[in-house]
C-alpha cells in the first residue's frame, strides 16, 4: 500500500506519525533486550513531550543470528497475532550481548551514544538522538537500516481510500488495504543498497526478482497469470545476505523498491509492527535459520516421488474409465505411483461431504474393493480431493451446522455463499471440536484405503465473520489455510506415521512448509503458463518450502498443444513431485499423440508424448538415490529440493537474475524449453559441466551463455563438476534399496551419501590419483559399479573400491 505522493508529500487523506528521535535507550543486560522510546519529534525541552505520540520499540533475539523488532504506538489496541516461532533459549548464550556506550542512567548517555544488541554475527545498533536510526550489521558491514521517516504510523481519513469495498467477496480493497474497523497502519522502510536484489514472498507468478513490485500478502484464488498468490508468505531475502520475516498472520502490504526506490516498505493494519531480521550470509543459511524459526518440512513418503495421474477436473469415476487410464499407462510401460480422484468422486452440489458417489462407486464395500484393487493389483497409492467448503446439500454441512462447527456472521447466522458450491459454509478450524470432527472424517477416508489427500482451496476466507476463538478478522484470512492443512496432515501422520504423510496442498502461509507437498495452482496450458509456474516454484522454494509440484501440461485450456505438453513433461519430471492433471481434457499421453495425428503431425521415433513421458519417468526413477537424499535436506537444513540459481550460486551476479532455469539439488542444472521450435538459451556458471544426455563437457572461468535446439526427448540437463550422482538404471518404481547395486556417475572429486528409508546410509567418495585415474570408495566396503561421467566404462568395485580411467 502506498501512503505518499512522491518523495515529499503524503497522499490526500493520509495522516502520518514518524519516528524522529531515539529519545531514551534502555538496555536490559539480564533479559538481553533493548527498549527504545522513539518520539515523533526532536525533543528540545520537556515541554515538547506533551501531546506527543511515541513508539515503544523493543529489540530482542529469538534465536542466534536473528533479531526481532517490535514497535507499538498504542499497546491497548487490537493485537494481531503472529506466527508460532521456535525460540531458542538465548538469554544465557554468550554470543548474545547488549552493549551501551555512555552512562548507565537508563538513557544510554547523551545524543550520539548507542546501544547494540548482538546475536551471533548479527547486530542491531540504535543511536540516541535525532534523526531516528536503527541499523543492522554483520561482519563489520551494514546490511540494512531504518532511517529518518521510515518507522511510521499512518491513519486514513474518511474518504481517503479509493474504495473501502473489497475486490470480490474475499479480496483486498482497490487501494491495497484489507479493511477492518481500523483505518490505521503501522509501517517501516528498510534500506536497499545499490544493486541489492529481493526474493521470496511465497508463490509469486511474476519475475523472480521482486524489486519494483507491490505485493499483498493476502491469499487469493487468482490463477497463475495474475499478481495474486495462493501461498503468500511475509518473508523475503536479499542478495545482501539477510532475510526479513514480518510476524503478522494477516494482511501485509509490501512496496519493494517501488514507493521508495531505495527501500522495502511493509505495512500492517493496527498500532503494532513485529518483524525479524535473519542473517545468513548465504541464501541457504538464511533459509536454515528461517525454517528453524518457523518450522521445517517433514520428509515425504518414498512412493510420492513417482508419477501421479489424475484424469481431469470433470471425470466421472466409473471403474471402466479409471481402469482405461491406469491400464493404458501400464500397457505403454509408463510406471505410475499414484492415482488421484479429483472433485467428482463426490456427488455434485454435495462437496465436501466425504462420501463416494454411489452412482459410480456403489456401496462403501464396493469402494473399498475398488481401492484395494488399485493398491494391491495395480500397486498404486490413492489420493482424493477435499476442501474446507461444505455445500448445504451434503451430509457434512448438516452435521457441522447442528454442532456449531461453521463460521458465523456477526449477527449469529451461519456465513454462506453460492460461490463454488450452492449454499456452502466454511468449517471453523479455530474451534478445536470442529478440527477434531474434520480430522475424524479424513481418518474414515484413510480407513477405506486412501493414502494421501489433496487439500484444495483455503484461500476464499470471508472477512466480516466471527471466529470461535475470537481471532481478529484480518488475522484469519491467511492463517485459515494453516489450520486447515495442519488438521488434515495430522490425520495422515497419526494414521501412517511420521515421514509417511503426504498432502497435495494449494494454499499456505508461514509454517505451511511443515505439511508437504504443495502444488502451483491453476496454470494456463501454454508456455507462458509453464514459465509462470517455474517462477512461482522458485519464489516458493526461496521462502522455506522444500517440496513443490505443478500440473504437467497445464490445468486450464480446451486441449493443450501437444508440444507444450511434451516440453512440460521434461520440466515436471525433473522436480520433487510430478503430477499429470488438467481441467477438461485428460492428461494421458496417447490422447496428445492422437491430436498430433489428427493434425497431420508425424512424430519421429522417441518424440511422441508416450515416448517422452516414458523416458523422463524412467529417468526420474533412475535418479531416485540422488532425489531421496535431496528429500532429506528440507527437514535437516531447510534447503529445498528444487532451488533457484541464486540459492546455489549467490556470488554470481548473472545467476541472481535467472528465473527460466533451476538447480535440481546441488549437482543438476535444468533449463526447461519454453518454445515450439525447441530453441532455448540458458546460462552455465563458472566451472566444468557435463551434459547428462550427450557427455559433452563445457568449461568456463566466468560462466557462459548457451543457445541450443532440442527435440522433445532432451532438455538442457547438466552435471556440476565435483559431483557423484548415484543412480539405479532400469528402476520402474521409486521404492527400492538405493545403495544396493548402485551405479555411480562420477564427475571429479566428490562425496555423496545414499540413504535408505529405514535410516541407514552409505557414503561414497572419489579422489584423483597421481597417475590421473580416479579412485572411488564406499564407506562400508559394499560393492557398487561406477563410471566417469555419463558415458565412461562401467567398472565394478572390489571390496568397496573401484579405480576409473
Amino acid at each position: 500500500m502506498k501512503f505518499t505522493n512522491g518523495y515529499w508529500l503524503l497522499r490526500d487523506g493520509v495522516n502520518a506519525i514518524y519516528a524522529r528521535e531515539a529519545y531514551e535507550l534502555h538496555p536490559d543486560t539480564e533479559r538481553k533486550e533493548v527498549n527504545i522510546v522513539a518520539t515523533s519529534m526532536k525533543i528540545n525541552d520537556r515541554a515538547n513531550t506533551l501531546n506527543l505520540p511515541i513508539f515503544d520499540v523493543t529489540l530482542s533475539s529469538p534465536a542466534e543470528g536473528v533479531i526481532r523488532v517490535r514497535s507499538e504506538h498504542w499497546s491497548g489496541a487490537t493485537q494481531y497475532p503472529g506466527f508460532p516461532l521456535n525460540e531458542e533459549d538465548v538469554h544465557n548464550n554468550p554470543r548474545v550481548s547488549v552493549e551501551a556506550q555512555g552512562n548507565s542512567d537508563g538513557e544510554a548517555g547523551e545524543d550520539g551514544a548507542s546501544v547494540t544488541l548482538t546475536s551471533g554475527e548479527l547486530s542491531a545498533r540504535v543511536v540516541k538522538g535525532a534523526p531516528w536510526n536503527l541499523s543492522f550489521e554483520a561482519r563489520g558491514e551494514e546490511l540494512t537500516s531504518s532511517a529518518s521517516k521510515s518507522l511510521a504510523r499512518f491513519a486514513l481519513a474518511e474518504g481517503a481510500a479509493v474504495s473501502a469495498q473489497p475486490v470480490g467477496e474475499f479480496g483486498v480493497s482497490l487501494d491495497g488495504t484489507a479493511r477492518d474497523e481500523s483505518e490505521v497502519f503501522s509501517s517501516i522502510q528498510l534500506h536497499l543498497g545499490v544493486g541489492e536484489q529481493v526474493y521470496g514472498f511465497g508463490e509469486r507468478f511474476g519475475t523472480y526478482i521482486k524489486n519494483g513490485q507491490s505485493i499483498d500478502i493476502w491469499n487469493e484464488d487468482g490463477g497463475t497469470a495474475s499478481e495474486q498468490g495462493y501461498k503468500d508468505i511475509p518473508f523475503y531475502m536479499t542478495s545482501r545476505g539477510y532475510g526479513v520475516l514480518v510476524n503478522n498472520r494477516g494482511h501485509v502490504s509490501y512496496e519493494v523498491g517501488s514507493e521508495n526506490t531505495e527501500a522495502v516498505q511493509f505495512s500492517v493494519p493496527g498500532e503494532a509492527l513485529d518483524f525479524c531480521i535473519i542473517y545468513g550470509p548465504t541464501p541457504k543459511e538464511i533459509l536454515e535459520r528461517y525454517t528453524a524459526l518457523t518450522g521445517r518440512p517433514t520428509r515425504v513418503p518414498t512412493w510420492s516421488y513417482g508419477l501421479w495421474l489424475t484424469t481431469s477436473f470433470t471425470t466421472k469415476y466409473d471403474e471402466k474409465t479409471v481402469s482405461s487410464f491406469v491400464d493404458g499407462m501400464a500397457e505403454r510401460n509408463i510406471p505410475l505411483s499414484a492415482f488421484h480422484y479429483d472433485c467428482y468422486w463426490m456427488r455434485e452440489f454435495q462437496w465436501t461431504d466425504f462420501e463416494f458417489d454411489e452412482r459410480f462407486f456403489g456401496t462403501i464395500d464396493q469402494v473399498e474393493k475398488s481401492l484395494r484393487s488399485l493398491r494391491g493389483d495395480k500397486g498404486l497409492h490413492v489420493c482424493v480431493w477435499l476442501n474446507p467448503y461444505l455445500g448445504q446439500r451434503g451430509s457434512a454441512f448438516k452435521e457441522a451446522l447442528e454442532r456449531g462447527y461453521l463460521v458465523k456472521k456477526p449477527n449469529g447466522e451461519v456465513w454462506q455463499t453460492d460461490f463454488w458450491q450452492a449454499g456452502m459454509g466454511l468449517v471453523d478450524f479455530t474451534n478445536l471440536d470442529a478440527r477434531a470432527w474434520y480430522k475424524s472424517k479424513v481418518k474414515a477416508l484413510l480407513a477405506h484405503g486412501v493414502d494421501a489427500i489433496k487439500t484444495d482451496f483455503g484461500e476464499r476466507v470471508p472477512r466480516d465473520v466471527v471466529w470461535a476463538d475470537g481471532s481478529p478478522k484480518l488475522s484469519m484470512h491467511n492463517w485459515y489455510t494453516q489450520l486447515y492443512n495442519q488438521t488434515v496432515f495430522e490425520a495422515l501422520e497419526e494414521t501412517y506415521g511420521k515421514g509417511k504423510a503426504c498432502l497435495y496442498a494449494r494454499s499456505a502461509t508461514v509454517g505451511g512448509q511443515m505439511q508437504p507437498v504443495h502444488w502451483g495452482g491453476d496454470c494456463e496450458s501454454t508456455f507462458n503458463g509453464m514459465a509462470q509456474s517455474l517462477r512461482a516454484g522458485l519464489s516458493l522454494t526461496s521462502s522455506g518450502f522444500g517440496f513443490w509440484s505443478h500440473d504437467i501440461g497445464g490445468f486450464e485450456g480446451a486441449f493443450p498443444d501437444p508440444a507444450v505438453y511434451k516440453r512440460w513433461i521434461a520440466f515436471g519430471m525433473l522436480g520433487s513431485h510430478s503430477r499429470l492433471h488438467g481441467s477438461t481434457v485428460y492428461r494421458v499421453p496417447w490422447l496428445f499423440d492422437e491430436e498430433d495425428e489428427k493434425n497431420g503431425v508425424i512424430n519421429a521415433p522417441g518424440q511422441s508424448a508416450v515416448d517422452v513421458l516414458r523416458q523422463f519417468t524412467l529417468l526420474k526413477l533412475e535418479l531416485m538415490p540422488y532425489l531421496f537424499e535431496l528429500g532429506l535436506q528440507p527437514e535437516a537444513h531447510g534447503t529445498p529440493v528444487m532451488r533457484s540459481m541464486f540459492l546455489e550460486f549467490p556470488e554470481d551476479p548473472t545467476a541472481r537474475v535467472l528465473d527460466r532455469q533451476y538447480m535440481f539439488g546441488p549437482s543438476l542444472l535444468v533449463a526447461p524449453v519454453f518454445s515450439y521450435s525447441g530453441d532455448v538459451e540458458y546460462y552455465l556458471p563458472a566451472g566444468t559441466w557435463t551434459n547428462w544426455f550427450t557427455g559433452e563437457k563445457a568449461e568456463s572461468e566466468h560462466g557462459v551463455w548457451r543457445k541450443e535446439n532440442h527435440a522433445f526427448d532432451t532438455v538442457p540437463l547438466w552435471v556440476r563438476d565435483g559431483s557423484i550422482i548415484p543412480t539405479h538404471p532400469g528402476a520402474t518404481s521409486p521404492e527400492y534399496e538405493y545403495g544396493k547395486d548402485a551405479v555411480l556417475a562420477v564427475f571429479g572429486e566428490a562425496q555423496v551419501r545414499v540413504s535408505e528409508e529405514d535410516g541407514s546410509s552409505v557414503a561414497f567418495s572419489s579422489r584423483v590419483l597421481e597417475d590421473g585415474r580416479t579412485e572411488v570408495t564406499s564407506s562400508d566396503g559394499r560393492d557398487f559399479r561406477a563410471r566417469l561421467g555419463v558415458d565412461g566404462e562401467l567398472v565394478a568395485s572390489t571390496h568397496g573400491v573401484a579405480v576409473l580411467e
